[in-house]
């Protein structure tokens, strides 16, 4: 069938072009080997449209801005700028209002995750193509392509669109972004089974992948938003981000703050007007008060500040904080799900053991650095005194295409690697076995193909001697061999049996497994086919290799453990390579709960395979999927389905990746975690962190910083509402017992305003506690205050109130006047504040303790501005007519000095009781 017969509009395409032989697939597209006419791609264009991923509906402006200020805290700061109106005090209800539209700007700018993600996808995508119209081969737009153009593609160019292969020579494709895996994917022009997952469809090419090798057509099947990588773009689109713990529990704390405010204020409006008398206006003035006493307007900003300020400090740590809540939702998570290729490993192929038929020799070192060296029962394995070893590197070094570049000023100790990274890892191994490869030629060569899965060289020694070297797949090698090398370095039988179960050995230890082979040429051969090494050939041994550990990660696993954080392995690599891994790592254990458990029990108990979790329904997968510690051979959508069960089980869920794949479920993911070096744009859009040395380590560090600041914020929150409490107290009780006012409203404001610019941030920069990489993940669940913390505002609610009281009473009795009476009742509220603020530098340690003075600078910044501030109130002739305040004397600093220590020493002592009852 020609082009011009084929007809114009495709038939229903298949939903497993990839199982179907490629004239069957051109068949059902509408093509055939030729493509389609110029005229048949125009139409069909314009039923399918164009070839490109569109960008998502947005949210209207005014509808994003009115949803930033669609919280209760927001709704208390606003009902506070309205009760400073109300009192006369524009210039406080300007500053509130300001942090209003603050905390909604910052909304504003951190939001839109999911486009950006979608834009960073949109900028994987190839711009052109090489595709045949009208019999002929032309460039067009990428735009352009329609199901049935045959495109073709070669080293370096990005996939188009989803193509089903038609041919292919040596084809190799980096899938890493799409699947996860680190080596590059053979691809064939043979059908695979209708089940397959993405990662084993190797008759197909997919849109923004990246041709590693070899060259190929394919006909295109599906484009746009209906390609695998557009299919990703709508999961992300679809996912809906979850609030945070911070978000939650401070909402909660909210709505009841803000109902005991109201009833409270309604109880004493009712007692003081049925019991006592008073005039409206003046229960209405009094209501106004302790409302503005008792609403923690700074609360808002004091939880933005602080988070803002753990975002500085997290990035210092090399992590890199796109959204102030999540700082906060680390140090609440309890399972991390991780990524394998670049994130727990180093995504550098390591040569990790090499077998021949004399010995099995260890390789020591990783990546593609020469450090490190080859060794035989703990000892250095020299070249001259191993003749088997030696013959084995030749093999592996020289029918090789790779080459390890030294570059003092790049990455991974100067080394890096030009090539394929399997080649790589046997081109170190041969530097790491002392092989000089100065004199050797290369003469010819049979590429790898996927449809022979080896490599072959002839090559000339040093001496002007010809041998043909063979690299590959172990079974392909193994066939094509009649003898072995000895451990003397001399042909001798082959053991067919020995070799399969060395290969089996190292395949079961999760390495790939390698074989060399080798055979003399006779002199003068210059040519080298497929069929010189058909047979015939001496096996010189087998390499296993893997992407190793990072040392780092290991060490962070067992931290992130021994905090009460599980690690998940979700990878789309084969189980067996995965589990390997997970037990190297020590994410899998197989200990005293698996005594005497067979392999494959373990196994099975341990790893869940993406066709496996297909089969299973959400509620089969819930009841598992804490008790599952590695996922291979997962799509993104497995990736959502983990996340979503582990977080209906109560888990705060952080998930890292690098690749595109992983974009979705990092966006339904409490924390999205990014590699900063090797992460796809897509996945840095789609995460609230990015790390920026790809190091799971520096996860473990962010952890411990979101559990420092949320101490922090604990500790803020623990020292703010006890003020607000004594301050309303005093009017509380005032009005409730008949007594006149001890604060006016505006010196209500004055004390609120001070401690908030001087005290309320100084506890943000407290160092991290002892113990709290040792305790168990909090409850996301639960309040950001304790009953215990509750009893403790309180506590010091009544303590600082009742001071104030007493000083004011103290002072009217000995005929002071109302304005200094008043003035030492609020310097008893700064100093008592001041006070209090050191017993809550430790949550729950003793502050009588040297240590209270040492290791925050800010805190000792933040007593002389107070201080400052009060003589200031005090003694400033401009403030006596703003505030009403007066001039004070000694005796009335030493009266209020004295009670706030004794503030401190009964909070301390509060503090040693609960310690007492916690042991």
């Amino acid at each position: 069938m020609t082009a011009s017969d084929t007809p114009l509009v495709p038939a229903t395409a298949d939903p497993t072009p990839w199982a179907l032989p490629p004239q069957a697939v051109l068949a059902v597209v509408g093509s055939s080997d030729v493509g389609l006419t110029a005229e048949q791609a125009r139409t069909r264009l314009a039923e399918v449209g164009p070839n490109r991923l569109a960008p998502a509906a947005r949210t209207p402006w005014w509808r994003r801005v009115l949803s930033q200020f669609d919280d209760v805290l927001i709704y208390i700061l606003l009902v506070s700028a309205v009760l400073k109106a109300i009192v006369g005090d524009w210039i406080d209800f300007t500053v509130i209002l300001a942090v209003a539209v603050i905390n909604a700007a910052i909304g504003l700018i951190q939001e839109g995750r999911a486009e950006k993600a979608l834009d960073g996808i949109r900028g994987m995508l190839s711009v052109h193509a090489q595709v045949r119209r009208d019999g002929a081969w032309a460039q067009v737009d990428a735009d352009d392509l329609v199901p049935g153009d045959v495109v073709r593609v070669r080293s370096g160019d990005r996939v188009p669109a989803d193509l089903r292969l038609l041919t292919g020579v040596n084809l190799r494709v980096d899938e890493s972004a799409l699947t996860g895996e680190s080596v590059p994917a053979s691809k064939s022009v043979d059908a695979v089974p209708a089940e397959a997952g993405v990662g084993d469809r190797s008759s197909m090419l997919f849109s923004g992948t990246l041709v590693s090798a070899g060259t190929g057509t394919g006909v295109v099947v599906e484009t746009g938003e209906t390609t695998e990588i557009g299919r990703i773009q709508t999961l992300i689109s679809e996912v809906h981000s979850l609030e945070t713990p911070l978000s939650r529990t401070l909402d909660a704390f909210g709505k009841k703050l803000a109902v005991l405010i109201l009833v409270m204020a309604v109880v004493m409006v009712v007692i003081g007007r049925v019991f006592h008398g008073f005039e409206t206006p003046e229960l209405v003035s009094a209501a106004i008060g302790f409302a503005v006493a008792a609403v923690p307007e700074g609360l808002p900003a004091l939880v933005t500040i602080t988070l803002a300020l753990g975002v500085q400090q997290m990035a210092r740590r090399r992590a890199i904080t796109r959204r102030l809540p999540a700082v906060e939702t680390l140090g609440s998570v309890t399972t991390i799900c991780s990524d394998k290729t670049g994130t727990l490993t180093r995504n550098e192929m390591t040569a990790r053991t090499v077998r021949t038929a004399g010995h099995e020799y260890a390789v020591t070192g990783i990546g593609y650095a020469p450090d490190g060296d080859v060794s035989l029962d703990g000892s250095p394995a020299l070249l001259p005194e191993h003749p088997d070893l030696r013959r084995l590197t030749e093999v592996m070094m020289l029918c090789n295409d790779a080459r390890i570049v030294h570059e003092p000023a790049g990455e991974g100790d100067g080394w890096r690697l030009v090539g394929e990274p399997t080649e790589g890892a046997l081109r170190t191994l041969g530097l790491k076995a002392g092989l000089d490869p100065a004199g050797w030629r290369s003469v010819a060569l049979v590429p790898f193909e996927s449809e022979n899965k080896y490599m072959a060289t002839l090559t000339e020694d040093p001496e002007g001697g010809l041998h043909v070297l063979v690299k590959g797949a172990p079974d392909r090698v193994l066939d094509r061999c009649s003898a072995q090398t000895g451990p003397d370095g001399r042909p001798e039988p082959l053991d067919r049996d020995f070799w399969s179960a060395q290969i089996d050995e190292i395949g079961a230890q999760g390495l790939r497994v390698l074989a060399a082979a080798r055979a003399s040429a006779a002199p003068g051969s210059t040519d080298l086919a497929p069929e010189n090494v058909d047979a015939g050939l001496e096996l010189v041994g087998l390499v296993g290799i893997v992407d190793p550990p990072r040392p780092e990660a290991v060490e962070a696993i067992a931290q992130c453990q021994d905090a009460g954080i599980t690690v998940k392995m979700i990878t789309g690599d084969h189980s067996g390579t995965a589990l390997a891994i997970a037990r190297e790592m020590g994410i899998v254990r197989d200990g005293a709960g698996q005594a005497g458990a067979t392999e494959h029990t373990a196994a099975a108990t341990k790893v869940l395979t993406g066709a496996e979790l297909e089969a299973m329904s959400t509620e089969e997968l819930r009841a598992v999927v804490e008790d599952v510690d590695v996922y291979a051979r997962t799509s993104p959508e497995h990736k959502i389905r983990i996340v979503s069960a582990l977080q209906s089980h109560g888990q705060v869920v952080a998930m890292t990746g690098d690749g595109v794949n992983d974009a979705p479920a990092l966006t339904q993911a409490d924390v999205g975690v990014a590699m900063g070096i090797k992460g796809t744009e897509a996945t840095k859009e789609a995460a609230e962190v990015v790390l920026a040395d790809d190091n799971f380590a520096t996860i473990e560090r962010a952890v411990e910083e979101g559990r420092r600041i949320y101490d922090n914020l604990r500790k803020s929150v623990l020292f703010l509402l006890p003020t607000n409490g004594a301050q309303s107290l005093v009017i509380l009780v005032a009005v409730l017992l008949g007594w006149a006012l001890p604060l006016q409203p505006v010196q209500v404001l004055w004390i609120n305003m001070v401690t908030a610019v001087t005290l309320s941030l100084a506890l943000a920069n407290e160092r991290a506690e002892p113990d709290i990489m040792s305790r168990a993940p909090r409850d996301a669940k639960a309040s950001i205050l304790t009953a215990a913390y509750l009893r403790r505002i309180l506590l010091v609610s009544v303590l600082i109130g009742g001071a104030t009281m007493a000083v004011y009473f103290i002072e009217r009795d000995q005929g002071m006047g109302v304005a200094e009476a008043q003035t030492t009742a609020v310097t008893m509220l700064a100093l008592g504040q001041l006070a209090y603020l050191f017993n809550c530098r430790f949550l729950d340690r003793s502050s009588i303790t040297p240590a209270v003075l040492q290791g925050n600078r800010a805190i000792w910044y933040s007593a002389g501005s107070l201080l400052a501030l009060q003589a200031v109130f005090v003694y400033a002739p401009f403030m006596h007519s703003w505030f009403g305040s007066a001039p004070i004397g000694p005796r009335e600093w030493g009266i209020t000095l004295l009670l706030a220590i004794v503030v401190f020493l009964l909070v301390e002592a509060a503090k040693a009781l609960g310690r007492a009852r916690q042991r």
